[in-house]
């Protein structure tokens, strides 16, 4: 049978592992606490991130839209300018020769 001396010391031994123990658990909820707050602080961010990538692709499908249209009505006025030309070509023309 164990003395009351053993039996003391492994009280003891317990009662400084149980310490240890709580001692533990409240540095891991801190740990815990940190680790929340900084996945809190990553999502914040990257939901950030996420809205200035979208605004920034509609900017360019608005920009690519107008660069489409701004070459249709380069098309068109390059035509309307042939056009003209030739009308003055034969203009010219008939007056050369008439002359």
């Amino acid at each position: 049978m164990a003395s009351l001396e053993d039996l003391e010391a492994r009280v003891t031994a317990l009662e400084e592992q149980g310490r240890q123990t709580r001692q533990d658990a409240a540095a891991a909820r801190i740990l815990a606490g940190a680790a929340d707050r900084d996945v809190s602080d990553f999502k914040q961010t990257l939901n950030g991130n996420t809205q200035v990538l979208n605004a920034l692709r509609e900017t360019q499908i608005e920009q690519g839209q107008e660069i489409v249209d701004l070459r249709a009505e380069m098309r068109s006025g390059f035509t309307k300018i042939n056009i003209n030309m030739e009308q003055i070509s034969r203009l010219l023309q008939q007056v050369v020769e008439k002359g």
